[in-house]
């Protein structure tokens, strides 16, 4: 994901999106063209409030600073309808004005999902959004990714917490140590052979 959004630089390779090399673009320049992404140690601007980080969220898709001051000041129909429908579907329209380091937790994880949407990408990378939460704000976690891509999103998730890995992604990609090890549906994944041995403990010389 650090290659990807350019937070690193790769040290050979490329990375293409959309047909088009973007290993020497910067991450603004990479946001601008539909990729966007959330942290697994949130990274919310925390003296800014719920509202005020939404709107940041549009500085790199609409004309840099020069284009935020301007709909900051005027204030821009179309961006302030969108960052309302985020808020709904969040359920943090109760609080807007809140600053971010004051919601609890959960709200937190849910405020950064929809940061990262607020960029209208249509690559979104979900660092274990999963991490740290209760069993109850997972099963809400799920349902909101699949809205996501039920409205067109494509999801890119790293997660260890299996059931939600195995309940919205539609392919799998197995990692040991950095190596991969299996890719393909959840059920197929499921039952590899070397995914029970690395994961389950199972010994690797059984027959599956």
């Amino acid at each position: 994901m650090n290659l990807i959004t350019g937070v690193y630089a790769p040290t050979s390779g490329s990375l293409q999106f959309k047909g088009q090399d973007i290993s020497q673009l910067d991450p603004h320049q990479r946001s601008q063209l539909g990729i966007a992404r959330t942290f697994q140690n949130i990274r919310l601007f925390g003296n800014l409030t719920v509202w005020q980080n939404l709107w940041a969220a549009r500085v790199v898709r609409e004309n840099g600073w020069a284009g935020f001051r301007e709909r900051w000041l005027s204030g821009a129909a179309a961006a302030r309808e969108q960052a309302e429908e985020l808020l709904e579907f969040a359920d943090l329209a109760h609080k807007r004005d809140m600053l971010a380091s004051q919601l609890a937790f959960g709200e937190q994880r849910r405020l950064e999902l929809i940061r990262a949407a607020a960029t209208n990408a249509e690559l979104l990378l979900l660092d274990e959004p999963a991490a740290g939460m209760n069993a109850e704000e997972i099963d809400d976690l799920d349902a909101r990714i699949r809205s996501l891509r039920d409205r067109g999103r494509t999801i890119l998730l790293i997660e260890h917490h299996m059931e939600l890995v195995m309940g919205v992604c539609d392919r799998v990609t197995v990692l040991n140590f950095g190596r991969k090890i299996a890719e393909g549906t959840p059920t197929q994944v499921q039952q590899d052979a070397q995914v029970r041995a690395a994961y389950l403990g199972a010994d690797e010389t059984a027959t599956a």
